[in-house]
């Protein structure tokens, strides 16, 4: 028997906590970046087709992010090695968070069943979190479509 692994995340409540590893080996924990925006978002794997829509599109806009005091954590299951080769190929130059055992994406209502192709099986359920400066979740969008999507975030921070 299964426990319940997700409860989402909605606008109004603090954002869950957490500490994970970066591809750079560093811990990263969502308290380190009080008084910034924070993006965060969860993605299935390295280096498929819809995953590397979305990373290229947060890094193409990666300095408009930053001239809104926001900062961008990418989330998913994949090892540290995993997110380095990621991060390479692509010249990406923002978090990559290392989540193998699918912790923090419980927290965040990101994990949970998925139909793809009439199989169904569990795993990341595409999911970004944009935080405000004091910690609370401004706004929550899940089954992401990846194409476009760091725009409309990009847009939504005040």
């Amino acid at each position: 028997m299964t426990k319940q692994k997700t409860q989402k995340v909605s606008a109004g409540d603090n954002a869950p906590e957490f500490k994970l590893k970066s591809y750079k080996g560093e811990d990263i924990q969502l308290s380190n970046f009080k008084g910034k925006y924070i993006v965060v978002y969860f993605y299935p794997k390295d280096d498929t087709p819809g995953c590397t829509i979305e990373a290229r599109g947060f890094q193409k806009l990666l300095d408009k992010f930053k001239a809104k005091n926001a900062v961008v954590l990418g989330v998913s299951p994949d090892s540290m090695e995993s997110h380095c080769s990621f991060a390479e190929k692509y010249n990406l130059n923002f978090y990559l968070l290392s989540d193998e055992g699918h912790n923090v994406a419980e927290q965040y209502g990101a994990w949970g069943k998925k139909n793809m192709y009439g199989k169904i099986s569990e795993g990341i359920i595409r999911s970004t979190f944009l935080i405000s400066p004091d910690g609370k979740v401004i706004r929550a969008w899940y089954k992401v479509k990846p194409e476009g999507h760091a725009e409309e975030v990009l847009n939504s921070i005040p």
